[in-house]
């Protein structure tokens, strides 16, 4: 038994309704469970109960044990003054507020045993998910409302982290854009160090040597710590050599070099060639924000993206080591994959920033055009009988599985709640 599960069965009223009574004897009728509070202060406000022929509206707490209201030290907090229902488990000790009782009800013997049996079977189920063997008795109604939640969930999520960057670079919509963009070069296992490398090579800087591929370049590899040793080959060294005059004239520190990560990459995902195209890609653009935020179509968005690294990159995937030649033009997946990750909770941030709400109907509609994302949770989903048609329904599967899924909140999960209440 948790309070988790407790909460509930208060909140969908999955109890017998006709047994709840006070300690004292008197008959609760629910006019509302009130609304679920997921921080301090009790569990439920502004919930209407008729005690007895009393009408009451206020708050409730739920416990486990009552004795628990005294070990919280709710009998002396104020913020449970308002308090108009105290619903346990099981009753253990009497309880008070400032002196005064406080109503309570037990609901050890109104809950069905089925239900709690199925909570239990789900709370230790050692699958990929929990629901991984009850999924494809869920609705297709019930499951598509909830992915188009999530999506939701997801993107507003993404847009908070945003928006705090967003804060802490005094609202500079370009330079905001630029940080989130590389970090989304490095794709999972190297977001960190490219978020680092572009603080630490900010826009402004660039923007005053973008007209020359070969300086921007110098100025990211300078500041990726992967210049910092002896080359052979005559590319690097001029890099170097570059760099060191642009170092001294912005003041720059390098992050540390050991922060990339090539083991298990494909070398097309090399940190070497995600950098060489992200110089590519400044060296470009000119109000890259602005014109992605315009753009109208996906076509145009993809052409914005586009991106080609320098010769060099063409017979190399590292410095010094020569492979066979091939174009390292960054594809359609890759572009997309900024997209999804970059452009579309941008959209949402952007529609805040600016005050038109139309720019989220526009990431939405984005999504539903790009092609279902390729990952093994992607992959497990498919195997439990979920086919994602587009990329806003495998953006709701990820959030599904790290969010909810991986932290066991089936009992917040409108797939678990279903489950249950069926």
């Amino acid at each position: 038994m948790t309070e988790d599960f407790l909460h509930f069965v208060w909140k969908y009223k999955a109890f017998n309704l006709s047994g709840l009574k006070t300690l004292e004897g008197e008959t609760i009728q629910i006019i509302k469970t009130g609304e679920h509070n997921q921080d301090a202060g009790p569990d439920f406000f502004n919930a209407r109960l008729k005690i007895g022929n009393t009408t009451w509206a206020g708050n409730i707490e739920l416990h486990l044990k009552s004795s628990d209201w005294r070990k919280h030290a709710h009998n002396k907090n104020d913020n449970y003054s308002n308090l108009i229902l105290h619903l346990v488990y099981e009753n253990d000790e009497d309880i008070s507020h400032t002196g005064k009782p406080v109503a309570t009800a037990e609901l050890k013997t109104l809950i069905d045993k089925n239900l709690l049996s199925r909570y239990t079977a789900l709370m230790n189920a050692k699958q990929w998910i929990p629901c991984a063997n009850q999924l494809n008795t869920v609705s297709s109604f019930s499951l598509n409302n909830w992915l188009e939640r999530l999506l939701i969930e997801r993107l507003q999520r993404k847009a908070k982290t945003i928006s705090s960057l967003l804060e802490l670079n005094k609202n500079n919509l370009e330079e905001t854009f630029y940080i989130h963009l590389a970090r989304n070069f490095g794709m999972k296992v190297n977001a960190v160090p490219f978020e680092l490398l572009a603080k630490s090579a900010p826009n402004s800087f660039l923007g005053k040597h973008k007209s020359s591929l070969f300086q921007v370049e110098a100025l990211l590899f300078g500041q990726s710590g992967l210049l910092e040793k002896q080359f052979k080959d005559d590319y690097p060294n001029q890099l170097k050599k570059e760099y060191q005059f642009l170092q001294k004239k912005f003041s720059l520190q390098p992050i540390e070099g050991h922060l990339w990560k090539f083991l298990r990459l494909r070398p097309v995902n090399f940190p070497t060639i995600r950098i060489a195209q992200l110089a590519s890609l400044i060296h470009h653009s000119s109000g890259m924000f602005s014109k992605v935020m315009e753009a109208a179509t996906i076509h145009d968005m993809r052409k914005l993206l586009s991106a080609e690294s320098s010769e060099y990159w063409n017979t190399h995937y590292t410095f010094d080591t020569v492979s066979p030649s091939k174009n390292k033009k960054l594809g359609n997946v890759a572009i997309d994959n900024i997209i999804i990750n970059t452009v579309v909770p941008f959209m949402f941030v952007y529609a805040d920033y600016r005050g038109i709400e139309d720019y989220k109907d526009i990431a939405v509609s984005l999504l539903e055009e790009l092609k279902s994302e390729k990952n093994n949770i992607i992959e497990n989903f498919i195997q439990l009988g979920i086919k994602p048609l587009n990329a806003a329904n495998t953006q709701s599967l990820l959030e599904l599985k790290n969010e909810y899924c991986n932290n066991e909140k089936c009992l917040n999960c409108g797939i678990g709640i279903s489950l249950l209440k069926n």
